[in-house]
């Protein structure tokens, strides 16, 4: 049982849950394990649907044999519902499973449909509007969960989605100038406009609701971005949000999918450490200076200059994104492999690997700890002695 803690429950789809939901970090980063283990404790787990192709080693082998667009997202499929079952099994009924879909991924829909028939209890959707959600999932009783940033988009999708007789489950809104990976903004200068502070938006989707007709309580939101501590986890619910959202602590604990030296690089970055620059997605995104990076940037305008504007065929031969600067030769987009660089961070690889990261401090700094002691340290303001435990990274 998890211990006594002051806050309400966070209630989705008639379950009541911790009020702290764990991001989707891809690729790889959380995985069954870590979405496993928050569920587990009561809380809603989230597996980041693209790539996870990189924990199965027997699908990473018939990637090499036959690297094809066909079979790499054949693999990448497989390997969602591996997890999916095994997260599920993990968490012995507790909580919630969740997967994170980027809208912005080519295969989405089909993520959504395998998330479905395999019984997650809920999609997240981020990157892009999720207009179209409720028509990939009517058969299926699953909670629907938007990635939003400001109320204009919640706006949006609440209108869109009541016509097809349909609310989202909850709302996680999303604060650019301080979440990692990618930002909900269309360019760099958006990252610190007013309009995306909580208690803000928390204001204005209280007049949103009441022009639609809505309750307070219909659509609960979930406000995500910088939340690092008891402190903070209390003024957000007390501002008026029904739970947070947390990724990076999460990514460093030692139920984390990711190699040891992934949580190393993100514990041990200093502020100056992190960030922020146009990814292949043309979004802003975050992560820490790493060699790889910090070369990149460097260089980031000769190579515009000289590539941005030139088509290249895939290198991971995936066709991941939608739209993808390197591929397409969008000019103002960001110009790698962004899968490589992700699956190289998730294996370890400080050298070559990109690694997303929030910009606020951890909330136990740079020590490593379990799922338990951070969400109890976050409900309850209480940090337990450490205690020493094998770290469960495999890439099978």
């Amino acid at each position: 049982m998890f211990p006594a803690h002051s806050f309400p429950p966070l209630v989705i789809r008639g379950r009541s849950l911790l009020p702290v939901v764990q991001g989707g970090m891809g690729v790889g980063i959380s995985a069954h394990r870590l979405a496993g283990s928050v569920a587990r404790e009561g809380a809603m787990g989230t597996i980041a649907s693209i790539d996870l192709r990189h924990h199965h080693a027997d699908l990473v082998e018939a990637c090499r044999a036959h690297p094809d667009r066909e079979t790499l997202e054949r693999a990448n499929l497989t390997a969602l519902a591996r997890e999916i079952t095994a997260a599920r099994a993990l968490s012995e009924g507790r909580g919630m499973i969740a997967v994170n879909v980027m809208k912005a991924v080519n295969a989405h829909a089909d993520y959504v449909r395998v998330a479905c028939e395999n019984g997650a209890d809920a999609i997240v959707m981020g990157a892009g509007l999720p207009l179209d959600l409720p028509d990939m999932t009517q058969a299926f009783d699953i909670a629907l969960v938007p990635i939003l940033s400001d109320s204009r988009g919640a706006a949006l999708v609440l209108k869109k989605w009541m016509k097809k007789g349909r609310l989202p489950d909850a709302i996680v809104i999303e604060h650019p100038a301080h979440a990692g990976g990618h930002l909900g903004v269309t360019n760099l200068a958006d990252i610190h406009d007013g309009r995306f502070e909580f208690a803000r938006v928390l204001d204005e989707m209280q007049a949103v609701f009441s022009s639609l007709g809505l309750g307070r309580d219909d659509v609960p939101l979930i406000v995500a971005g910088g939340i690092n501590s008891h402190d903070a986890v209390r003024a957000c619910l007390a501002a008026g949000a029904s739970g947070v959202q947390i990724g990076t602590p999460f990514a460093v604990t030692e139920e984390g999918d990711a190699h040891p030296q992934f949580k190393r690089v993100l514990a041990d970055a200093s502020p100056e450490d992190i960030v922020e620059f146009i990814s292949v997605t043309g979004l802003p995104a975050r992560a820490v200076r790493t060699p790889w990076l910090s070369r990149y940037l460097r260089h980031e305008a000769r190579i515009r200059s000289k590539i941005g504007a030139l088509k290249h065929a895939c290198p991971a031969a995936l066709e991941c994104l939608s739209a993808c600067g390197l591929r397409d030769g969008i000019e103002k987009f960001g110009h790698f492999c962004i899968d490589t660089r992700l699956a190289a961070a998730l294996r370890g690889d400080v050298a070559n690997g990109l690694f997303f990261r929030g910009r606020e401090a951890l909330p136990f700094g740079n020590a490593i700890r379990s799922v338990r002691d951070l969400l109890e340290l976050l409900l309850t303001g209480t940090a337990r002695p450490a205690v020493a435990r094998h770290g469960a990274f495999s890439l099978r």
